[in-house]
């Protein structure tokens, strides 16, 4: 229970179904006072007191477990360590992978619990074969099957989503039914282990400043300085500080980032099309497709999807985008699906151009 109003009716829900359902809130950080807060977080104290009042209200037992150094390891240095080495990683997507549904699921199966529930959109069903599939939820604006296509099925086989089948408006309406005051908290959007969400401040603080080049895409003429790769990404427009427009008058856009020379590489949009990527680090949620599949993928945790063939040769994914992408970065997930179904996910290892190659990993 995160302290949100969608953990909570999930938990509700749970309940009234006829589970026993104990309620568990995760102190992920070191020093509470350093994370998100003003109800724009996930694991502060302010949202541990909003979870154990609706525990309360729904009649459950409320424990907290620490999680932070598991979550510092897997996540917060994860996260560091992508940056430096000028990737974009997605740190919700490696706490689910990491703590939610790996160490919580764990400890949870051990103390003789059989699943985890949360208040993630997006929808479990048995298929033919009898594996557990993962779909997208009824709520395609709140949809968050992007994040968990790091699950395995033996993590799908020990996951609840009760709100799957649920719109959010609907979902406040029953919190404010079931008198839980959550009902109306905001949803949180930021990392949580940025308190003032200022992720380039933040990383120069861990990891300090390294200057390098901001070099034009066509002449290779350096444009400008930086103070550290990791505050770039790939497709960036805002904030490069290069002080002078293109002879064109067009916006420059990030198309490279290369950290160990420190180069940054900008140019005009249509150099971030991209129709091919390479990734690596495959997590299936159940079978591992055998031919290639012709489904669609998903780049960013609130993108649009593309169609695709996915080709898979051992832990090497093949993606070709028959509707090209623009922006996409190393280091981000590549979530594929077959209609509504995830089938599995990857890290993007690189991404190419129609005759040329566009970003690779180090």
């Amino acid at each position: 229970m995160s302290g949100g109003v969608d953990s909570a009716v999930a938990a509700a829900r749970a309940a009234e179904a006829g589970h026993e359902v104990t309620g568990i809130h995760l102190a992920l950080s070191r020093n509470p006072q350093s994370y998100r807060t003003g109800a724009r977080g996930c694991c502060t104290i302010e949202d541990s007191n909003d979870a154990r009042r609706a525990a309360d209200v729904i009649g459950i037992p409320f424990y907290v477990w620490d999680m932070s150094d598991r979550f510092h390891e897997d996540v917060v240095e994860d996260f560091m360590a992508e940056y430096a080495e000028g990737r974009t990683p997605n740190p919700c997507l490696r706490c689910n992978e990491k703590i939610k549904f790996a160490a919580v699921l764990e400890r949870a199966l051990a103390l003789g619990f059989d699943a985890v529930a949360t208040g993630h959109y997006a929808q479990l069903r048995t298929g033919v074969d009898g594996l557990i599939e993962m779909h997208r939820a009824v709520d395609m604006g709140k949809d968050q099957s992007y994040v968990l296509g790091v699950l395995t099925q033996e993590q799908l086989a020990h996951a609840l989503f009760p709100l799957g089948d649920s719109r959010k408006a609907d979902v406040r309406v029953e919190a404010e039914r079931r008198g839980l005051s959550v009902a109306k908290k905001p949803d949180s959007h930021d990392i949580c282990f940025i308190s003032d969400g200022d992720t380039g401040g933040w990383l120069r603080d861990k990891l300090g400043s390294g200057s390098g080049d901001i070099v034009d895409h066509a002449t290779g003429e350096v444009l400008g300085r930086h103070e550290g790769t990791y505050g770039f990404t790939v497709g960036q427009r805002k904030g490069l500080r290069i002080g002078r427009p293109a002879d064109d008058g067009r916006p420059r856009y990030v198309l490279d980032i290369e950290p160990v020379s420190g180069t940054v590489t900008v140019g005009p949009r249509e150099e971030l099309t991209v129709d091919r990527i390479s990734g690596f680090k495959p997590r299936w949620c159940g079978t591992v497709p055998a031919e290639p599949l012709h489904g669609t993928v998903q780049l960013r945790a609130h993108g649009s999807e593309h169609r695709a063939l996915v080709t898979v040769t051992g832990e090497s994914v093949e993606i070709e985008l028959l509707e090209p992408a623009q922006g996409i970065a190393p280091g981000q997930a590549a979530v594929v699906y077959d209609g509504t179904r995830v089938v599995g996910s990857c890290t993007i290892a690189a991404t190419f151009r129609t005759g040329a190659r566009t970003g690779a990993l180090a």
